[in-house]
């Protein structure tokens, strides 16, 4: 493989994105080059309580809409209805939708083919996608981790649906690896550090025990996958120095080697 098929040569990636979730960006990052560096800021744990969630499950053909707006929460969501013998199908009568191509991609394995994908992978998109007079009276299911931001399921009651936000999952922070990272970062061998979701930057500063994102991230470019993990990036004290077109992992890789080239 020549340089130029491998644009990343030389360069030190840091992924914060769940462990899970990290194998994808990790490959393709790797495959351009780069020297990537896992340490997820965020580890997803079952829900405390999976009595709404599963009650929800059971009367899945009371919604007219199921929402995602993540991966995690459509595996959750299908692990436990495994769990409960119960079958997820497409109907006439409901609807799913996806908040991006990757939560899509994960409902198609399960037999869900007819998902609504808006075309910006964020809350945002979705009502973009909705008319308001079409939802009125509406049941909205949205399975989601157990902290999140509100804009969708307040929008949607706003416009008349009712709207069940249940827990699929948790997140918290993790622990481990925090005097590598310090390590890595003091000794200014990270190029580039990663951030896929809001949660992944607070964390970030919250695991460095710093003032805001300057002081945690002093000599790193920080890529963003979209504009809302830009806006957290810069609520923290930081800056976006790469900010994904298309927030997918590969809108992010197309960013960062652009950013290098």
């Amino acid at each position: 493989m020549s340089y130029s098929a491998r644009p990343l040569l030389g360069k030190r990636v840091m992924i914060t994105r769940p462990r899970l979730q990290a194998e994808a960006l990790t490959h393709k990052l790797q495959a351009l080059g780069a020297e990537v560096l896992e340490f997820p800021t965020i580890e997803t744990r079952p829900p405390e309580d999976y009595a709404a969630l599963d009650a929800a499950i059971m009367d899945l053909q009371s919604y007219d809409w199921v929402i995602f707006t993540s991966v995690n929460g459509v595996e959750q969501f299908l692990s436990r209805a495994r769990h409960l013998d119960k079958t997820i199908t497409e109907s006439k009568t409901m609807r799913y939708a996806a908040i991006g191509p990757e939560t899509a991609k994960r409902l198609e394995a399960a037999g869900i083919h007819n998902c609504l994908v808006p075309k910006r992978y964020q809350a945002e998109g979705i009502l973009e996608m909705l008319a308001p007079e079409s939802m009125r009276d509406k049941k909205v299911l949205i399975p989601r981790a157990a902290k999140a931001r509100e804009i969708l399921p307040d929008a949607l009651r706003q416009w008349g649906a009712k709207v069940d936000v249940v827990e699929a999952y948790r997140t918290v922070v993790p622990t481990e690896g925090m005097s590598e990272l310090k390590i890595l970062l003091s000794g200014h061998k990270v190029d580039v550090i990663t951030f896929t979701s809001s949660s992944t930057v607070t964390n970030f500063v919250r695991l460095r025990e710093a003032k805001n994102l300057k002081e945690a991230l002093s000599g790193v470019s920080v890529a963003c996958i979209g504009e809302i993990t830009k806006k957290t990036v810069e609520d923290l004290g930081g800056q976006a120095d790469i900010v994904a077109a298309e927030s997918t992992i590969d809108g992010l890789i197309r960013a960062i080697v652009e950013y290098f080239a």
